[in-house]
């Protein structure tokens, strides 16, 4: 692009927007610029400032977005930015870390955990704790219109949500272990009260990430603002690593029996409440940290919430954000047999928690490095195709996974096996990570920075329920598949654990599956529920891929600027 920021002499930092002119169609002649949001703090109003903006004769929003409105070339790398970037990139990264480390929990450690005690229908229930993340759009305008001007428009939010964060994983470290027991216990009656903990610490997660994306706009400076979609990919990612892989590792038995070990023991090296005692205090200390090192630039500017959420309703009213909101709908649902069950099948074959932990390791270089360059391949090529191309392939890693599954040996897990399980999910992993990084920076590029964090936390919100809320469903329809009938020994065993079967009845669900096996019986799978409802996802995706979402993200990646903005000044 080779664009310049131009710093204008009383900048308000906390609202860059775009100004868009050169070249046809917005094709490389085109210049991107930072302007103030009020020529004079204690007489302008927004409105007036963006009408005399657009009442220059050089003020244009009638082109394509350029292919990046976010760096200046394709070859700028992260020693390559300005210093106060790389600072300000690694702090987007630290924060979002920190997100990361109760959401690899609640959306992979703990059903890994609940599995040996609840059906899949139940661990259904326990992911609508991570709804949080794709419902923040209802106060997202809280988050952005109220704010403390003596600690900053973010930090008034950032500095209190972490300290309630650090509190509430501390209390939970230290009565985890009983929650967990509740939560099983009469046929995971206790579910629900397990899963509204975890609700309330992923909504205290997914408010500090309202104030972080808004914070991302104005931290990274505007020629190099795709590196804030990759920091928030680069610090997702690897918070979500340690709570799920390495936590899973260090958790296992077998695991710290077979590497740390000379006595074998039941338990692992590391425990779910001492892991959630120390990042509490982690939490803390991270935030005093900020609180005393982290200057926020000041600004006067505030709106009013009904402002925020009339600012909203404008987004929302556009025809092509109503596009993108289907797009982002039904995107998913092909490949939601694939994230939610797959792994839980494995274990369920018998892939043991070692091996699991061991595949997530060796995949998680791959998503490092693969975040990182997909945020640059989104800047070489139009962000929708790339995500298009993504999108088939994460249609094949569903069908890989599939294969996978079915060709479980029936003599235990071998080399050649858990390579072939460490492959299949490298490349899953690979095709999820284009997409998410892709539309991430289409998100940015789009945005309009005038409504601080309310645009990009729609898009984003938009995105997240579109990988929720069906995964309820998805869970429930593997149980309403599956066949399984408990069959009686024929010779009573010696070692029985519970009454002895002497009947058969359906085991298809957990509960029913452990009376059956510590009865004796054995659990006959005749039909399995994760077969069908894959293959289902698969052909839904496919279907809904060519016949509309292709399309229409195509044609969203082609249109104009103003397609993206609220075309009266006043609707804010």
């Amino acid at each position: 692009m080779g664009s310049k920021a131009e710093k204008p002499r009383h900048q308000e930092p906390d609202r860059p927007a775009f100004k868009a002119t050169g070249g046809q169609n917005g094709h490389a002649g085109a210049s991107m610029e930072l302007r103030r949001k009020h020529a004079s703090l204690e007489s302008d109003t927004s409105a007036s400032q963006t009408a005399r903006l657009m009442e220059r004769d050089d003020f244009s929003l009638n082109e394509k977005p350029p292919l990046t409105p976010s760096t200046p070339s394709t070859d700028t790398s992260f020693f390559d930015l300005p210093r106060q970037d790389r600072r300000n990139f690694l702090l987007l990264v630290l924060l979002y870390f920190l997100q990361g480390i109760p959401m690899g929990l609640a959306s992979g450690s703990v059903p890994f955990l609940l599995k040996s005690h609840l059906s899949y229908g139940q661990i259904g229930v326990f992911t609508l704790a991570s709804y949080p993340y794709s419902l923040k759009l209802l106060w997202s305008p809280i988050v952005d219109a109220v704010w403390s001007p003596a600690l900053g428009r973010r930090k008034s939010w950032i500095l209190p949500i972490q300290t309630f964060s650090g509190l509430g994983m501390i209390y939970l470290g230290g009565r985890i272990k009983d929650m967990m027991v509740i939560a099983g216990a009469n046929d995971g009656s206790g579910v629900w009260a397990f899963t509204g903990w975890w609700f309330f610490l992923v909504f205290l997660c997914a408010t500090q990430d309202i104030a972080v994306d808004g914070w991302a706009l104005t931290l990274i400076s505007v020629p190099n603002l795709s590196y804030a979609s990759t920091a928030q990919t680069v610090g997702l990612t690897a918070g979500h690593f340690l709570s799920y892989t390495v936590f899973l590792a260090f958790n296992s038995p077998d695991f710290a029996n077979r590497w740390f070990r000379s006595t074998p023991s039941q338990v692992g090296v590391m425990t779910l409440g001492g892991y959630l005692t120390f990042w509490g205090w982690s939490y803390l200390i991270v935030t005093l940290g900020l609180a005393m090192l982290k200057r926020e630039e000041k600004t006067k500017e505030k709106d009013s919430i009904m402002e925020v959420y009339r600012s909203m309703i404008g987004i929302l009213k556009l025809k092509n954000i109503q596009s993108i909101i289907i797009v982002h709908l039904i995107a998913k649902i092909g490949f939601q047999a694939n994230d939610g069950v797959t792994n839980l099948k494995l274990l369920d074959k018998g892939f043991s928690q070692e091996d699991m932990a061991l595949t997530v390791l060796i995949d998680f270089p791959f998503e490092i490095c693969l975040g990182y360059y997909a945020g640059r391949w989104s800047t070489a090529y139009p962000a929708m195709h790339v995500w298009c191309w993504a999108f088939i392939g994460r249609l094949i890693a569903a069908v890989i996974a599939q294969a996978v599954v079915m060709v479980f040996p029936k003599d235990g897990v071998q080399t050649w096996y858990l390579l072939t399980v460490i492959a299949s999910h490298i490349f899953s992993t690979f095709t999820n990570t284009v997409m998410f990084v892709a539309i991430s920076a289409f998100h940015a590029k789009i945005s309009d920075p005038l409504i601080g964090g309310t645009y990009m936390t729609l898009l984003a919100t938009v995105s997240n329920l579109g990988g929720t809320f069906p995964r309820y469903f998805i869970l429930k329809l593997v149980d309403y598949f599956t066949v399984a009938t408990c069959h009686p020994p024929s010779t009573p065993p010696g070692d029985l654990k519970g009454a002895l079967i002497n009947s058969t009845f359906s085991c298809a669900l957990e509960a029913q599956k452990h009376v059956c096996l510590d009865g004796g019986g054995s659990c006959d799978i005749s039909r399995d529920g994760y077969y069908m409802t894959n293959v289902m996802c698969v052909i839904v995706g496919i279907l809904t891929f060519w016949g509309y979402i292709r399309p229409a993200a195509l044609k969203l990646q082609a249109l104009p600027l103003r397609a993206w903005r609220i075309s009266d000044p006043d609707a804010r």
